[in-house]
């Protein structure tokens, strides 16, 4: 998560932003820190881009779902499966092409990554471990999502340490010691809670056993730009639209209703995957006018009076990665994930990617964060019982 101020002097989400009912932990906190809830404007037209008619727009957009459920009913370990990447297996199917490309657009808008580079087994476990019956973008925080880690960082007061980076974790029986350019921390026990292909950069004395080593260099960070775009009003409620737009002849480019309220009009555009990465290279003036000119076509020429222009791109982002999270790329590494977990005591690991639940998501750190300091915990509580009690 991360918030920063815009041209206008507001402070905005330009990392994770939304949260919805079905995501217990995420919710809780947000209650209990007092955060103020933002419901997502969703009444009106949903357009997809080039245009089509409702009915056409309503029955791609069902059979691109049905698309996914069907993916979802096959048994990430089916042998039929083995080897296939999700690109091979959407083309075998037998759907319209209008349905299919609704499909992929709205996959590598999700997940960031190319279809080509994901095996099918990963994105359908990956998948069932996101539950949500609600829309996923029901809420947002008036205070930004980065007002909650500013309030758990309070809690920890100066023993959070930030600009000082870990280059070197040293490891053995006797505990562990975090090296970073500013001196050595000493422990019992390390959580490194990064995404795995960022975890895997640092540096381990001893190295790590070779099979984790290996689970930890099997994934890719994804791509994203996230733009907020400031208008005067919300003029496309004016004309019975919901400010969603998908388009079909852009996969992973897609924009929703942002604002806070009236006085706060407001678009985000999310580019993700493949076309992150090609737009990455056209520079801040050439994307602003590329984003321009594809929400006048949608929404109408008032899409251009612009009142601010937010962008933040993730695309080779130091710290993240790239994306919302890092993705399985070797078809094989189908143990990679519980290897991770298992870490190498006295180092573990957590990160979103790995959780049980809504991996990806801020929801999904949440948990992995808890279950690892919960082995951890109990860890350190058997060592001192045992300690006490002589044996």
């Amino acid at each position: 998560v991360e918030a920063m101020r815009n041209g206008l002097g507001e402070l905005i989400d330009s990392g994770g932003q939304f949260l919805c009912e079905d995501m217990p932990e995420l919710m809780a906190l947000a209650k209990a820190r007092g955060k103020t809830f933002v419901e997502t404007y969703v009444d009106g037209e949903f357009i997809t881009h080039p245009s089509m008619s409702v009915e056409e727009a309503e029955r791609t957009y069902r059979i691109a779902m049905a698309i996914r459920e069907r993916m979802n009913g096959i048994a990430p370990d089916d042998p039929s499966i083995t080897g296939l990447t999700v690109a091979t297996w959407l083309e075998r199917q037998k759907d319209m092409a209008d349905a299919k490309a609704a499909f992929r657009s709205m996959i590598e808008g999700l997940w960031c990554l190319a279809l080509d580079k994901v095996p099918l087994w990963y994105l359908i476990d990956n998948d069932r471990r996101i539950t949500n019956e609600v829309f996923e973008l029901q809420y947002f925080l008036r205070e930004t999502m980065q007002s909650l880690a500013d309030d758990l960082a309070g809690d920890l007061g100066d023993r959070l340490r930030l600009g000082e980076p870990a280059t070197r974790i040293e490891h053995g029986q006797q505990g562990v010691r975090v090296v970073s350019a500013r001196g050595v921390i000493e422990a019992r026990k390390a959580l490194i809670a990064l995404p795995p292909a960022t975890a895997a950069k640092l540096e381990f004395a001893p190295a790590l056993p070779a099979e984790l080593a290996k689970a930890l260099g099997v994934w890719e960070s994804g791509a994203v730009i996230k733009i907020l775009v400031r208008y005067a009003r919300p003029f496309w409620r004016e004309r019975g639209l919901r400010g969603m737009v998908m388009w079909r002849n852009q996969p992973g480019l897609f924009a929703c209703d942002g604002s806070k309220d009236l006085d706060h009009a407001a678009l985000i555009v999310f580019v993700g995957g493949p076309l992150a990465l090609r737009w990455h290279e056209l520079g801040q003036t050439a994307l602003r006018a590329e984003v321009t000119a594809r929400l006048v076509k949608a929404l109408g020429p008032e899409a251009a009076d612009i009142v601010d222009f937010n962008l933040r791109d993730w695309t080779h982002d130091r710290w993240s990665g790239g994306a919302y999270s890092d993705l399985i790329i070797d078809a094989t590494a189908r143990n990679a994930e519980r290897t991770i977990l298992a870490g190498a005591p006295p180092v573990h690991f957590a990160s979103s990617e790995v959780s049980p639940s809504f991996p990806a998501y801020v929801e999904g750190a949440i948990v992995a964060g808890r279950i690892a300091a919960g082995k951890i915990l109990a860890d350190l509580q058997s060592a001192i019982a045992t300690s006490a009690s002589g044996s």
